[in-house]
Parts: structure tokens; C-alpha cells; sequence
């Protein structure tokens, strides 16, 4: 439970570093940089398409979260059955392509842009270098975590002494060890998601161009709605009580509308061009990238298709991988809109 709560205090600490790091940007911000939208810039009807963003996007994303927490009463949903598999892939197509096509992209955008000084920012691959590093630091995360779950919890994971019981209790052993897995990829997933949430709904927040809200609400429900799922799913193979799954789907399912909220606090001393804004967000989003590029090809992928599960049955392999090519092409068509 505390380190849940630890996993979770990292993203309000980011949100505070980041409002704190973008007030007063505008005054730093080249006169070239600074926001124009033309006939499209309405304060006011921006305002009311940034409430009507928060009410929906908080609302697909509690149906995405909590659709996978409440399928063990619909039987062929189960995790030990086949088409929870195909849809477990689906979602990691998805956060897979969320990550490549959405929250890298923006990171190249925003360190490559005009608006900071050529050296050293444009003068080496800042966006992809701290996605490297990211992807590692989120492998050490991993095994240092399941080092710390085992020193924590060793008695599950002793070999049985009794020759009598020794294959049962090495059973037990192989159990205790996949839950502790599914455990750390749920919280360590969450927390790229989290990050990344944070700068979408702040970057919403703070803008009034209505002619780019509008298509930015409907992808970043739907955005929200499979991520969700994928994330939803993770959590019910971890077997949380049911206040873990109720706090862990209230971060993801707050966490955007919180960002919009404080975009809106934040919008007249928030420059989006700024460069202190730009190189914050872009580093933000080079960190969720790296771990959400790891989380969803290690932990979501490869674990699920390198396991014998699927590797007794090519049908279903087959499934699995049209799953994943149908979430990935889909979160990839809405890069257009987001």
C-alpha cells in the first residue's frame, strides 16, 4: 500500500514542478513565439468546450478503467479465458502507438522548436536520448521492485523442504512470483500514464483555440477509453482488493481532468511557446514515452506471446497479433486529429 501511495505522489510532485516552472514563461517567451489562433483564439467558448472536455473525458475514462475490473462476471471475460487475452492485446496496441505516435512526437515538437535556443537543443536528439534513458530507468524500476517484493515476502517463495509437498508448494511458488509481476507492471505502467495525462490535460487547459479543442475532446476520449482498458486489465491480474482498484482507477481516471483544470487556473501566466514550458513538457514527455514504449512491448507484449499460453496455439497467436495491429492503427489514425 505505501508504495502505491509513493508510485502516485510522483505525478502530483511532477504537476507542482511544472505549474511552478511555466508562471511567468510568457515573460521569457520570444515575441515571435507567443500564441496566436486567430479568428479561432474565444477565451470564452474555449472555456465552455474545457468543461464539457473535463465531464467527458472523466467519464470514458472511468468506463474504460473499470470495464476490465468488472468483466469476472462475465464469464468468457474472465483472465483465464481466450478472448480476455485478445482484448488484453487490443490495449497494448494501444498504449503502445500512444506512446510512438502521440507522447514522442510531441517531445520532438517541443524540443526541436523554434522558440529555444538553437544550442543546445537543436544541436542533439535531447527527445530521443531521454526516451532511452527512460525505457532504462523503467527496466531498473522493474527489477528493483521485484527484488524488493521478494526480500519483502520471502516465506512465498522458499523451496519446500517436505519432498511430500515440494511440487505443490512449488506450484505456490510460480503463482506467488506471477502475481508479484502483474503487481509491479500495474504500478509502474500507471505511473507513465499518469505523467503524461497530466501534460495532455494541462496543454488542453491552457489553450483558447476552439478549432483545436474540438477534435482534441473526441480523440482524447477515446484515447482515454482503451488506454483505460489496457491499464484496467492490468490491474485485475494483480488481484487488488477492492480499494487498491478503486484508488489506482481514481488516479487514471482524474488525472486528465485535473491536468485541464489546472490548465484553465494556469492559463493567463501559461505560455505553451515559453521556453521554459516547452522544455519541461518535452522532457515530461520523454520520460512517459521511454516507459510506456518498455511497458507495452516487455511487459504487455512479450510477456503475453513469448508465454506458453499462446505459444500452444498459433490461432490464437493469430488473433492476438490482429488485436494488436487493429489497437495500434487505431490509436495511430487519431494522431491526425491529436
Amino acid at each position: 500500500m505505501a508504495s502505491t501511495v509513493k508510485t502516485h505522489a510522483i505525478p502530483l510532485l511532477l504537476v507542482l514542478f511544472l505549474s511552478s516552472a511555466v508562471a511567468g514563461g510568457e515573460n521569457r517567451t520570444p515575441p515571435e513565439c507567443l500564441n496566436s489562433g486567430g479568428s479561432c483564439r474565444d477565451k470564452a467558448e474555449a472555456l465552455k468546450l474545457k468543461l464539457i472536455a473535463i465531464g467527458s473525458i472523466l467519464t470514458t475514462s472511468m468506463l474504460g478503467i473499470c470495464l476490465p475490473l468488472f468483466s469476472r462476471s462475465v464469464p468468457a471475460l474472465r483472465p483465464e479465458r481466450k478472448p480476455f487475452v485478445v482484448v488484453k492485446a487490443f490495449a497494448a496496441g494501444v498504449i503502445l502507438a500512444t506512446g510512438y505516435m502521440h507522447v514522442l512526437p510531441d517531445s520532438f515538437q517541443c524540443l526541436n522548436s523554434p522558440c529555444l535556443p538553437e544550442t543546445p537543443w537543436r544541436k542533439f536528439p535531447f527527445a530521443a536520448f531521454v526516451t532511452m534513458l527512460s525505457a532504462v530507468a523503467t527496466l531498473m524500476v522493474d527489477s528493483f521492485s521485484m527484488s524488493c517484493y521478494r526480500k519483502r515476502f520471502p516465506q512465498v517463495l522458499d523451496v519446500a523442504a517436505n519432498e511430500e509437498v515440494e511440487e505443490e508448494k512449488s506450484v505456490a511458488k510460480d503463482y506467488s512470483s506471477e502475481l508479484i509481476r502483474h503487481r509491479v507492471v500495474a504500478q509502474v505502467l500507471e505511473l507513465g500514464i499518469v505523467v503524461h495525462s497530466v501534460v495532455i490535460g494541462l496543454s488542453l487547459g491552457a489553450s483558447d483555440n476552439r478549432c483545436t479543442i474540438r477534435p482534441l475532446i473526441a480523440a482524447l476520449c477515446f484515447h482515454q477509453l482503451f488506454e483505460g482498458t489496457g491499464l484496467g486489465g492490468c490491474i485485475l491480474q494483480a488481484e487488488y482488493g477492492m480499494k487498491m482498484k478503486a484508488i489506482m482507477a481514481f488516479f487514471f481516471s482524474f488525472t486528465t481532468p485535473f491536468g485541464i483544470a489546472l490548465g484553465i487556473g494556469l492559463s493567463n501566466v501559461y505560455s505553451e511557446n515559453s521556453p521554459t514550458a516547452l522544455i519541461v513538457v518535452g522532457l515530461l514527455n520523454a520520460c512517459s514515452a521511454g516507459l510506456l514504449h518498455y511497458m507495452a512491448l516487455v511487459e504487455l507484449l512479450a510477456s503475453d506471446f513469448l508465454g506458453s499460453r499462446l505459444q500452444a496455439s498459433v490461432n490464437l497467436q493469430l488473433l492476438s497479433y490482429s488485436a494488436v495491429l487493429l489497437g495500434a492503427g487505431g490509436m495511430s489514425l487519431m494522431a491526425k486529429w491529436a
